[in-house]
C-alpha cells in the first residue's frame, strides 16, 4: 500500500515548511519519502516553472497558464510519482492538481469542469489518498511573504488581493465538498502545533502499513 498525500494552501500558508518536517519525521521512523514540488519534480517540470511563475510574463494568458502547468504536471506524475508509488514510497507533493482548480478556476475564473478534463488527462487520474489544506486568511499569508526578506514575489503572488480571496475560498469550498480526502488545518496557529496535528494525521493513515514498507 503507497501513499500519496499533498499539501495546498494560499499563499504564506507555511505548506512548504511543514512538509519538510513530516518528511523528516517519517524518514526518521524508516520510510522512503518522495517531496517533489509543483510545477517541477523533474527537468522538464522545472523549465517550465521558469516560465510560468516569472514576474516578467505579464502577458501570459490564462489558458496558457493552466496549459503549462498541467505539462509540468503530466511529467512530474509520469517520470516520477507513479512510479515512486509502484515501489512502495510515501510521496509528499508541494501542490498538485488542486492548485489548478484554486488558483486558475476560482482565481481567474476558468471554466471548473473544463479544468478537471484537462487536469484528469495530465495526472492519468491519479488522485491523493490524503490533502491537507494549511488556511489562513489572505492577510496573514501576504504579510508572512513580505516579512521574508530574500523572497522576490513570483507573478502568481503580485496579483490582486481579491484574486487571493477568491483562491483561499475555492479551497475551502473544495475541502468542504470533499472531506474524506481533506483535512483543514488553521494556519495561523504555531508551527508544533500544526505540524502535531498533520503527524496525528498521517501516522494514523499508515499505522497499519506491513514492515515490509519501511
Amino acid at each position: 500500500m503507497s501513499l500519496f498525500i499533498t499539501f495546498e494552501g494560499p499563499e504564506g500558508s507555511g505548506k512548504t515548511t511543514q512538509l519538510q518536517a513530516l518528511r523528516g519525521h517519517l524518514e526518521a521512523r524508516g520510510f522512503h519519502v518522495y517531496a517533489p514540488r509543483e510545477p517541477g519534480g523533474t527537468r522538464i517540470g522545472d523549465l517550465v516553472r521558469d516560465i510560468v511563475l516569472n514576474p516578467e510574463h505579464t502577458e501570459m494568458q490564462p489558458a496558457a497558464e493552466i496549459l503549462l502547468f498541467s505539462a509540468a504536471r503530466a511529467q512530474l506524475v509520469g517520470q516520477e510519482i507513479r512510479p515512486r508509488l509502484a515501489q512502495g514510497q510515501i510521496v509528499l507533493c508541494d501542490r498538485y492538481a488542486d492548485s489548478t482548480l484554486a488558483y486558475q478556476g476560482y482565481g481567474l475564473g476558468l471554466d471548473l469542469q473544463t479544468l478537471r478534463v484537462i487536469t484528469a488527462f495530465a495526472t492519468g487520474g491519479l488522485q491523493p489518498d490524503l490533502t491537507f489544506l494549511l488556511d489562513v486568511p489572505v492577510e496573514v499569508g501576504l504579510a508572512r511573504k513580505r516579512g521574508q526578506a530574500a523572497n522576490e514575489w513570483n507573478r502568481m503572488e503580485r496579483r490582486q488581493r481579491e484574486y487571493h480571496e477568491r483562491v483561499r475560498a475555492g479551497y475551502r469550498e473544495m475541502a468542504q465538498a470533499e472531506p474524506a480526502r481533506w483535512r483543514i488545518l488553521d494556519a495561523t496557529q504555531d508551527f508544533d502545533a500544526v505540524q502535531s496535528a498533520i503527524r496525528a494525521e498521517v501516522d494514523r493513515l499508515i499505522g497499519g502499513l506491513p514492515q515490509s514498507r519501511k
